[in-house]
């Protein structure tokens, strides 16, 4: 096969693999569901509460990855957020249950081909990388037998007392202008300012910690940290793009301290939709931007307290 064959070919992949999940994004949100938020709905899942991991490994998986396991997860029934390749599983000593049917995860980046560092070295030009994508069947330990105790047995959910004082230490040790007063909550990227109402005006007090980390997930995006564009105005597409990200940062943040994540901005679904149906990378992007935000903030969260949170954002699927 040609490699202008190739590339067609792998391009089309990617297509279809993109068109898949945007697909399930956007009929969760038709049927009024939040793929990053209903999860939590049930008394098994706030048991799991936490980001998926590779059991052998020990790494968590990232980006979209993490929406489609806990979909995974919910769907059928599994009780923790463990999962192996059909390969580990075996390594580990134990094996996939005959019958089981795995999880397509992905993992994306880019490479440069030997043709072109040559051309690149000749004409005098930096070398263009070409994106991948790879995809990879995972299994929960569920779906295993025979696993060692240590690989199979599910880690306690996290002590509840523990929950708020982290995210007041991680809120002071970003040392993000954060502000706390009036009746609204937002960030201000040109003044670079977090406000969040008193916690008291709260009803169910632990909302005021998700609300600061969806504006903190804002300010992550900052010229001075990551660097996202932050240039649209409310009700334009790029303005719904960002308040997607934020709104995964947070889930992704509540996920690894343990706090039951919230929709902190519902009315906003129809314009995710409708960014969604117009680019099928949507998803895809928005969701490795909510890692690499959440990653910025957990690597604030105190030593010692949340080893799980520090871990949780490799580019890791198997």
């Amino acid at each position: 096969m040609s490699r202008k064959n190739a590339s067609a070919r792998a391009g089309q992949d990617r297509t279809s693999l993109f068109d898949e999940i945007t697909g399930k994004i956007i009929a969760e949100l038709e049927a009024g569901r939040v793929p990053w938020v209903q999860s939590w709905g049930t008394a098994a899942a706030k048991a799991s509460l936490a980001l998926p991991r590779n059991a052998a490994t020990g790494r968590h998986y990232s980006g979209i990855n993490i929406l489609i396991l806990w979909g995974a997860m919910i769907e059928h029934g599994f009780s923790g957020q463990s999962w192996l390749t059909f390969r580990q599983a075996l390594a580990l000593g134990g094996n996939v249950r005959t019958g089981e049917r795995g999880t397509t995860v992905v993992y994306a980046d880019r490479f440069v081909p030997e043709d072109e560092k040559r051309r690149a070295s000749e004409a005098g030009d930096e070398a263009q990388a070409i994106p991948f994508l790879k995809r990879f069947t995972v299994f929960n330990v569920a779906q295993c037998e025979n696993l060692p105790e240590s690989v199979a047995m599910n880690a306690p959910p996290p002590p509840p007392a523990l929950i708020e004082p982290k995210v007041e230490a991680l809120i002071r040790a970003t040392a993000i202008d954060f502000r706390i007063g009036g009746n609204r909550a937002f960030y201000v990227p040109a003044l670079d300012y977090v406000q969040i109402p008193p916690p008291q005006t709260y009803f169910e007090p632990i909302n005021w910690h998700r609300t600061a980390l969806h504006e903190l997930g804002h300010a992550t995006g900052h010229p001075s940290r990551l660097g996202r564009d932050m240039t649209g105005s409310f009700g334009t597409k790029n303005y719904a793009f960002e308040e997607l990200v934020a709104e995964m940062a947070a889930a992704f943040c509540c996920a690894s301290l343990g706090v039951v994540p919230t929709v902190r901005h519902a009315d906003y679904i129809g314009a995710w939709l409708e960014v969604l149906r117009e680019d099928n990378r949507a998803i895809v992007r928005a969701a490795s931007y909510a890692s690499k935000a959440a990653c910025w903030l957990l690597g604030f969260v105190p030593a010692g307290d949340a080893d799980e949170a520090q871990a949780s954002t490799g580019q890791t699927v198997a």
